[in-house]
Parts: structure tokens; C-alpha cells; sequence
């Protein structure tokens, strides 16, 4: 079992910056490959980022390529989103999400604990 806190969530006008972060219960967070997904009022939710919990690699949805940066911090049993250059189609609900598969999730199916969500506005 995990729980995962998502927090660091806000408004932020296009172009700025917000940094989400994660936090995850017990000791076998490294165990768990992490993704962030995110979902805006009235669409499904949409896969951003995993990192692999088995080489940590890296996959990122290509709207938010070169943009969005996933880095996870094992010691402190957190992940973090960077989010910049932030545009007003970015806005929804992202969500932390934490999976046992050892390849690349890109399917909220894959995973199979979540955060509650911290919402992100970007205004125009």
C-alpha cells in the first residue's frame, strides 16, 4: 500500500512556472514507477509523464515535452513535476499516480495508487 499528497498546485499566468510535488508513504517508494496525469473539466484523464521504477527512465506525452520535467527523489519518497512555460491549455487537475509495472505506463489502468489531485490554473 501507498498514499500519495500531491501539492503545489495553483494559478499562474502563461508562461510561468509551477513545481508540483508528490509525496509518497512507506519505504518501498522506490519500488513503484510514478506517472502524472492530469484532467480538465468535462475530458478524460490525460497521461503527462512517467518515470520507469526500473532504469528510471523517462517518457513524456508530446504536449508537454521540453516543457515538463519529471525527477523523483527516492531518500525523500517524492516525485516532482516541474512545469514551465506554462500555457492556458495546461490548466486541469494533475494527479500523482504510482504503478508496480517495470515497463513504461502510460495508461491510467497501469497504475495503481493516486493522489487526490492539486489543481493548476494558467490564465491567458
Amino acid at each position: 500500500q501507498v498514499q500519495l499528497v500531491e501539492s503545489g498546485g495553483g494559478l499562474v499566468q502563461a508562461g510561468g512556472s509551477l513545481r508540483l510535488s508528490c509525496a509518497a508513504s512507506g519505504r518501498t517508494f522506490s519500488s513503484y514507477a510514478m506517472g502524472w496525469f492530469r484532467q480538465a473539466p468535462g475530458k478524460e484523464r490525460e497521461f503527462v509523464v512517467t518515470i520507469r521504477r526500473s532504469d528510471t527512465r523517462t517518457y513524456y506525452a508530446d504536449s508537454v515535452k521540453g516543457r515538463f520535467l519529471i525527477s523523483r527523489d527516492n531518500a525523500k519518497n517524492t516525485v516532482y513535476l516541474q512545469m514551465n512555460s506554462l500555457k492556458p491549455e495546461d490548466t486541469a487537475v494533475y494527479y500523482c499516480a504510482a504503478s508496480t509495472n517495470w515497463g513504461t505506463s502510460v495508461s491510467p489502468g497501469d497504475y495503481d495508487y493516486w493522489g487526490q489531485g492539486t489543481q493548476v490554473t494558467v490564465s491567458s
